[in-house]
């Protein structure tokens, strides 16, 4: 679970003995029931919904090493940072009986190691099949047959105020066993876009809005209707505290369906872009940009965008069905879209109003040849087009397409990282780090000059 707002979280775990008057009891009459049926008047729709989805709600344990900061007196005496590892938990849900399971992407964000437990204390180690950092959707496999699978709702038809439960395990082993828990609330919106800053500056969209209480642990696990059908993903809250206070976040299921079956056809997250970029207006009030419109203010040479006719200037004001008031519903729309499908949009170019279908593509990178260099590190060429899909500074340089957590560690490059220089060599393209490295090879350290999200820095590591 991500807080939108960054708040200390205190656990407070309470235990208290009181040893009952027997004899009170006894003198009473008063003896508890010990019929072991519930009667039906207990039961009811979310007493059915939680024991048909229950048995396919796993814990996600997860290790990750990272280094040790090194006191600056012991750094001039040669100390030198020693791994660490921590853990983490989460939720997941089965969605295949074969082991195929669905998870945030920030519950395994970095993990060295992932485990799975089940509802009976059974644990498999995990493989993550892949991730969609966007969508904050990861899924993993199992090796085991035969698991109870979740039967997916529909999350484009939710009706504001019907029942949501949420199921997961809040807090982790804190509460003794690897059962679920449930809570209960209503579909309090759909639509939402989280705009607040939160963990890992990421930011949420079309997001379902809920009334039960997520917690820390829920992280992943599935928000469930009374029919006992999966239509949403806990993922974040809205917390000044850390803990919930009845603003509850879940990704529509519609959508992380379509992320699954992405990753096992395709065996890749494929994500939707079209190639333009829009105005932003700078404002400290909130209202001001959910007012501003969707206006394009770039669009990418070559972009499918560009083979449609779209130019800066023209306002997005629908794709489908979908009003597109602000950039945040585009950027929700487009989390919406699938490769290889048209965009429909309704455009609007000074007085005229004109509809035009827009072919979906992956994002540049996506498709850009890949230069591997070192081991586990993958690098992209920045393209005038890259450069506008991710708002770089620069239209050239090495993006750091893919690096495993080991390598990121020993070299302090990240995924999105953009390497702009190498010791005294400038870095235009993702072949000229690969050249760089050859050149320099293990007789000096290498020093990188890297941009990370507008901020130029360095780092520095030897090659063996």
């Amino acid at each position: 679970m991500r807080s939108v707002i960054r708040g200390a979280l205190i656990a407070l775990i309470v235990g208290c003995s009181h040893a009952p008057d027997r004899s009170a009891a006894q003198s009473s009459g008063v003896r508890p029931s010990t019929s072991a049926q519930v009667s039906q008047s207990r039961q009811n729709a979310i007493t059915a919904a939680a024991a048909r989805v229950a048995p396919s709600v796993v814990t996600v344990q997860t290790e990750a090493v990272d280094q040790t900061p090194v006191d600056p007196f012991e750094l001039l005496f040669g100390g030198r940072a020693q791994p660490r590892t921590s853990a983490g938990l989460g939720t997941g849900f089965i969605v295949r009986g074969d082991g195929v399971i669905v998870t945030n992407y920030h519950v395994v964000a970095g993990a060295t190691k992932v485990s799975v437990m089940m509802r009976d204390g059974t644990v498999y180690p995990a493989r993550t099949l892949g991730s969609d950092e966007a969508n904050d959707v990861a899924v993993l496999k199992i090796d085991a047959k035969s698991l109870p699978e979740v039967k997916l709702g529909n999350s484009s038809n939710l009706v504001i105020g019907e029942w949501a439960i949420a199921i997961g395990n809040p807090f982790g082993f804190y509460l003794g066993n690897s059962e679920p828990s449930v809570s209960v609330g209503v579909i309090s919106a759909t639509q939402r876009n989280l705009i607040a800053p939160n963990e890992g500056q990421a930011s949420y969209f079309d997001m379902i809005q809920t009334d039960a209480a997520i917690n820390p642990g829920n992280s992943g696990g599935p928000l469930v209707n009374a029919d006992g059908e999966v239509v949403g993903v806990n993922s974040s809250i809205f917390s000044p505290s850390g803990g919930s206070v009845g603003l509850g976040f879940a990704i529509p299921i519609n959508r992380v369906a379509r992320v699954v079956d992405d990753l096992l056809s395709h065996g890749s997250i494929r994500s939707p872009w079209i190639g333009i970029s829009l105005r932003s207006q700078q404002s400290t009030n909130p209202r001001d940009i959910l007012t501003q419109g969707a206006v394009i203010a770039t669009v990418a040479p070559g972009s499918p965008a560009a083979a449609a006719g779209l130019q800066a200037g023209d306002a997005v004001l629908r794709e489908g069905g979908r009003a597109i008031r602000n950039p945040f519903d585009w950027q929700a729309a487009l989390l919406d879209l699938r490769v290889g499908s048209p965009a429909h949009l309704h455009i609007k170019r000074g007085t005229r109003e004109f509809d035009v279908d827009v072919n979906v593509a992956d994002r540049p990178e996506v498709s850009a040849p890949k230069v591997q260099v070192l081991r586990e590190l993958e690098l992209v060429s920045v393209t005038p087009a890259i450069a506008q899909e991710r708002g770089l500074r620069r239209a050239y340089g090495a993006l750091v397409y893919r690096a495993s957590p080991l390598v990121s560690d020993q070299t302090g490059l990240q995924q999105g990282d953009v390497i702009l220089q190498i010791n005294n060599t400038p870095i235009r393209a993702a072949q000229d780090v690969a050249k760089a490295i050859d050149y320099y090879g293990s007789r000096v350290y290498l020093r990188v000059i890297f941009d990370r999200q507008g901020q130029v820095s360095w780092t520095e590591f030897g090659i063996r």
